[in-house]
């Protein structure tokens, strides 16, 4: 008996609705393969959505969330949004959506295609057997935090921001972290900034008191600074690294080139209950938005979480894995990885694989 799912599209800005029609063509095809039913429902987010809306998340878009089994995003903004000025941006849709979701745990794994170990400016040798996840909070810290705002004091302008945490956001994203770690190489690194921070302070001894409750899950603590370098130098030595919001927003950035480009990377934002939301890491991509040449996998590999974490089909989400590193292997890749292909071409082949396969 095959699984039925209803899912909402929120395609975005820019490049966004080509990935994500993308997404859509290989979830078909799993769903053709495997017997399943997949229904998908389009919304308005981000700057489209405020252009036809006046509003970057409208409460029709936010129901349909609450109401489906998973979310796939495409991705939100661009310059025509970039006022800094401006008292309503795109980005807040998704930030009030993952919110309202209640989606604290963003999950970014870093597992770089043997294929591609070229495409990458950091060395091959340094690739080999990096499998990382980075596991970032997602509705606290300083893009949450309050109070923030600009004031004009003695003829300057001062602007200031917040970051703010509570112990309970904390523990549970430590303990979602080694959560995972468990099914995985049993080691979590924490990640904070605790000799200069006191929300750090708290998420250092935060996370050392979880750590008795996971036995066998090794913990150690590291500066973000210190981490940055390290996932440069020496990536394969991580397993699942554990870290605030902004941090986790940086990291993720940099291990992408790990994977060749940030077109590849995929992400998971998953809360206690209640549907995930999936979207590729990268931005919407202005510079070529309508052009054809957007890199799908990181959207496609989305999908791939949604089938894992949403949906449960982790022989679903394999598959879909496996057909996107056959593809590369037979030299299949978008200008970003060192190839020609445009966004329906290089789709078309990760179906072919899924087929073969």
């Amino acid at each position: 008996m095959g699984t039925t799912a209803s899912i909402a599209v929120l395609p975005g800005d820019g490049v966004g609705p080509e990935v994500t029609d993308a997404a859509l063509r290989v979830l078909t095809a799993v769903a053709s393969r495997f017997g399943h039913l997949f229904k998908f429902a389009t919304y308005p987010i981000g700057g489209c959505s405020l252009d036809a809306h006046g509003t970057p998340l409208t409460g029709e878009t936010l129901e349909a969330c609450k109401q489906s089994d998973a979310v796939l995003l495409g991705a939100v903004g661009g310059p025509r949004w970039d006022d800094p000025s401006a008292a309503v941006r795109p980005e807040q849709g998704l930030l009030t959506l993952r919110k309202e979701l209640g989606l604290f745990a963003n999950l970014r794994p870093v597992k770089p295609f043997p294929a591609l170990l070229d495409s990458s400016p950091v060395k091959p040798g340094l690739l080999k057997d990096v499998d990382l996840l980075v596991v970032r909070e997602l509705t606290g810290g300083a893009y949450f935090g309050m109070p923030r705002g600009r004031e004009r004091v003695n003829g300057h302008v001062r602007a200031f921001d917040t970051i703010e945490y509570h112990d309970f956001e904390i523990r549970r994203i430590i303990e979602f972290a080694f959560g995972l770690a468990q099914q995985r190489r049993r080691k979590v690194t924490s990640v904070d900034k605790a000799n200069v921070l006191e929300t750090s302070r708290l998420w250092r001894q935060t996370a050392t008191a979880v750590a008795p409750d996971f036995e066998g899950v090794a913990l150690d603590h590291m500066l973000v600074d210190t981490a940055s370098m390290r996932l440069i130098t020496s990536p394969a030595a991580f397993d699942v690294l554990v870290t605030e919001n902004m941090f986790g927003d940086i990291l993720t950035d940099e291990a992408s080139v790990l994977a060749g480009s940030m077109g590849m990377l995929a992400s998971a934002s998953l809360g206690s209950t209640g549907p995930g939301l999936y979207e590729p890491i990268h931005g919407s991509a202005p510079d070529i938005a309508g052009t054809g040449a957007a890199n799908p996998v990181g959207a496609v590999l989305s999908a791939a979480l949604l089938l894992r974490y949403s949906l449960r089909l982790d022989t679903e989400a394999r598959a879909v894995e496996e057909a996107v590193g056959c593809a590369v292997a037979d030299g299949h890749r978008t200008a970003d990885i060192g190839g020609r292909l445009g966004t329906e071409e290089m789709t078309s082949a990760i179906i072919g694989c899924l087929h073969r396969m």
